[in-house]
């Protein structure tokens, strides 16, 4: 057993997202006890070896639904929050119970997006995070659903594991499906789809792959992971997807289990731009060839350039920056509301100068707070 797990990539710090169904049982309602153990043993054997865990776990609104007895197949959004009240206790107390007879504490830390998005916080979850790795614990993270609204929430924990694992910058993110990586359409339809067990880049079209680009508004399946890759490999940390249902997930992958690697880019970007990169974007702009252009050599983004804006994005918040092929070519925090934006859509500084005074800012995004994504 000492070389199941030999090298394991080269990960000193690695992310797992674990997944409602992985964790309990679809017809019962329980928590798989057994599937749980054999993914503790796994951590604990990776542990020993000097390797640092994070976990980003869903199951609580599955496991607090059986608890409080709510049979209903779509649950409203008082009721989703109550059994994830219920359903987060009964989760973090299980992998309290499991990792303890491996000799492993465990830390759960809940969190909502304005503790990702927002600079302040997000330094204070990552402290957090790190002191309890720094300390041997693993943390347990999940989205806080108890207190989410729709309107305020990740909505899949593809994106927030992709989210967690930039933030205390893992190596590697391994994000356990019910398929065992990308192919080139959906395998369950087509019968000769292509599995890809390594992907260099993220094109539009492996994007394609996944059902299309994904928007910030789209939630769950393939297209969450292919977002979820995106944040982790431009930000330096490299991406599987695996499947998740065997025993010993972490074992079997380590053994050749089928798989897809995406690799991370090679360029450290600094602390900030890494944030930048990695967050949800609120909102998109489309921008001209010119733009684009001048955004490749290193220039701001001027609004002159923009030629649409969407979303409900507000001063601050990021947005992704789209050339007029449909190519994602940078993210960036907004000077301007997303009402804002669409009144100086297309107008020259001076123009802009006289619209909002002097003394505004007349950069849509300033350079300072905007992060190229390498070319495709």
């Amino acid at each position: 057993m000492a070389d199941a797990f030999s090298d394991f990539f080269g990960f000193k710090r690695l992310t797992i997202k674990i997944g409602s169904a992985l964790l309990v049982d679809a017809d019962t309602g329980a928590l798989r006890k057994t599937w749980l153990k054999s993914l503790a043993a796994d951590i604990a054997e990776l542990k020993s070896q000097g390797m640092e865990i994070v976990i980003v776990s869903s199951g609580a609104i599955s496991l607090g639904r059986r608890i409080l007895r709510l049979d209903a197949e779509t649950l409203p959004l008082d009721q989703s929050q109550a059994a994830a009240a219920v359903g987060q206790i009964a989760l973090s107390q299980a992998f309290s119970d499991i990792l303890h007879t491996h000799n492993i504490v465990a830390g759960q830390i809940l969190v909502t997006p304005n503790i990702t998005e927002q600079r302040r916080h997000f330094l204070n979850a990552k402290t957090t995070m790190n002191t309890l790795l720094e300390l041997g614990a693993v943390p347990i993270i999940n989205e806080n659903d108890s207190v989410a609204t729709s309107e305020i929430r990740y909505g899949d924990n593809d994106r927030l594991s992709a989210r967690v694992a930039t933030m205390v910058e893992s190596d590697g993110l391994i994000i356990f499906s019910d398929v065992d990586g990308l192919y080139s359409a959906a395998p369950h339809i087509d019968p000769n789809a292509e599995f890809l067990p390594r992907i260099e880049r993220i094109t539009p079209e492996i994007e394609a792959m996944a059902g299309g680009a994904a928007s910030h508004l789209s939630r769950g399946g393939m297209r969450t992971k292919i977002e979820a890759a995106k944040m982790a490999v431009h930000a330096g940390t490299a991406m599987i997807i695996a499947k998740g249902a065997v025993d010993h997930p972490l074992r079997a992958v380590a053994k050749g289990a089928r798989h897809s690697f995406f690799v991370p880019m090679a360029t450290k970007r600094a602390a900030r731009k890494n944030w930048i990169m990695s967050a949800l974007p609120a909102g998109r702009v489309t921008i001209d060839a010119g733009a684009a252009n001048a955004l490749a050599k290193g220039t701001s983004l001027l609004p002159i350039g923009v030629t649409a804006v969407e979303g409900a994005f507000g001063r601050g918040d990021a947005i992704s920056i789209f050339d007029p092929t449909g190519v994602e070519r940078a993210r960036g925090l907004s000077n301007f509301d997303a009402a804002d934006a669409q009144m100086v859509l297309g107008k020259r500084s001076d123009q802009i100068a006289e619209i909002f005074g002097p003394s505004s800012r007349t950069e849509l995004v300033h350079r300072d707070n905007l992060v190229l994504l390498e070319a495709s």
